[in-house]
């Protein structure tokens, strides 16, 4: 299957897409999977082994590597870029440039529903929970709750967002929003 829509200047191999998908110019994607309804912005590239949801936006400029597997109805914003290596070096000691077994490629999971800012990095190794929201150039270092709202360098809990599953904890700690918010 091919994308909904005709644009030029796009590299697809291997891709395995749903139902119309749409996938805009000066694109990267190779042997990875995209669903149903999702659109892929312009300078975006996805690599082999990872996999886009359903009724996903992938704006402008965004890196989605080997190792990423992302729910359904996931904003990923402009510039965002995931990490699947803790320790990302070229070569051994010896100048011998490293293979794909020299390195241990740390999964990432993206729930349903979430939301990731702009210029956001995410780390290898973690899970952004269900309608998590990330803030625009967040460094994610570690598993982010569903509901929660994070934002920062490193990226820190910000107060729970009304709805959301662990409002009330939050706040009935004093780790939330300050009362009468």
């Amino acid at each position: 299957m091919r994308p909904a829509n005709d644009a030029p200047y796009r590299l697809i191999r291997d891709v395995e897409f749903g139902d119309g998908v749409v996938v805009y110019s000066f694109t990267n994607l190779y042997g990875c999977v995209i669903g149903d309804r999702t659109q892929v912005g312009t300078f975006v590239e996805i690599q082999r082994g990872a996999r886009i949801g359903a009724s996903c936006k992938v704006q402008s400029h965004a890196f989605i590597c080997d190792g990423v597997t992302i729910g359904d109805r996931v904003f990923v914003g402009h510039g965002a870029m995931f990490v699947n290596d803790k320790t990302p070096r070229a070569a051994l000691g010896n100048g011998e440039l490293l293979s794909d077994a020299d390195w241990e490629l740390l999964a990432t999971v993206v729930g349903d529903d979430a939301s990731i800012g702009t210029g956001a990095v995410i780390l290898g190794g973690v899970t952004i929970g269900a309608g998590a929201r990330i803030g625009a150039g967040a460094v994610v270092t570690r598993d982010v709750p569903a509901g929660a709202t994070v934002a920062g360098v490193p990226a820190r809990r910000l107060a729970a967002r009304p709805g959301a599953p662990d409002a009330d904890l939050l706040t009935s700690t004093g780790r939330g929003a300050p009362p009468g918010r």
